[in-house]
């Protein structure tokens, strides 16, 4: 079954330009011009991406993203005609995938979007590997005080929520799912849908160190995120 894309965008040119070529690359293709319609649509079909444009008539594009991030992990690429990079960085940070701007390349486009939905399939196979092994009834994975509710993207110790980003989220359910494994960088990477720009080693140096600093008891002195030299990450917990 092909992929179901959503094009949410005002300009009816524009509009049928994205629907008609990836239509043509096959896809599957809904459109809305505007965030109301966008909801419906979301509301009826199974969407694996939107390509959202942040001037839209009724609503702010990046408030929209910000909206369907807290309660979906789609793909998300704006498409505008604004070359601030301000709002690129807004973008990213409100909990978008990826960002271009017009007019743009439909063939870069389609890589894109391509690329996209394969780091979405492997974070959602990762998760689906982890769920396969939890408990039915409890839907957790526990280590030490820690208590990791993966459909609910809920992490706690001790019964207190600790916040996650979507990033480190994904990381965290990348670990969960390979224990006492060593991942390489570029093997989290992979299993990281939400990238930004130039993504690199350095990317996931960062996100382990947040993990660390939100985890650990002593971030310098590490129990569970253990850097193997040389190599990547092992995640050393004992899972319940």
């Amino acid at each position: 079954m092909s992929h179901h894309i959503l094009v949410v965008e005002d300009e009816p040119v524009t509009r049928a330009k994205l629907s008609g070529y990836f239509e043509k690359a096959g896809y599957r293709v809904s459109e809305a011009d505007c965030g109301q319609q966008m909801r419906a649509i979301l509301q009826t079909d199974d969407i694996d991406l939107i390509m959202l444009d942040i001037n839209l008539p009724d609503e702010d594009g990046l408030a929209l993203t910000r909206e369907l991030r807290s309660h979906s992990d789609i793909g998300i690429i704006l498409v505008t005609g604004r070359t601030d990079s301000i709002d690129r960085i807004i973008g990213l940070e409100m909990g978008a995938d990826d960002y271009v701007t017009k007019p743009f390349e439909l063939r870069e486009l389609l890589v894109r979007v391509k690329n996209l939905l394969w780091r979405v399939g492997l974070v959602e196979q990762a998760r689906e590997k982890v769920l396969d092994a939890v408990v039915e009834e409890d839907d957790a994975t526990c280590f030490g005080p820690w208590r990791f509710d993966i459909p609910k993207r809920k992490l706690t110790r001790d019964c207190k929520p600790v916040k996650l980003t979507k990033a480190e989220y994904e990381v965290l359910v990348a670990f969960v799912a390979y224990p006492d494994r060593v991942l390489s960088r570029e093997r989290l990477l992979n299993l990281i849908s939400h990238r930004v720009d130039a993504p690199s080693d350095r990317t996931i140096d960062v996100l382990v160190r947040r993990l660390r600093n939100k985890m650990e008891d002593n971030p310098k002195e590490p129990e569970l995120f253990i850097t193997v030299h040389g190599e990547g990450y092992l995640f050393a917990a004992d899972l319940d």
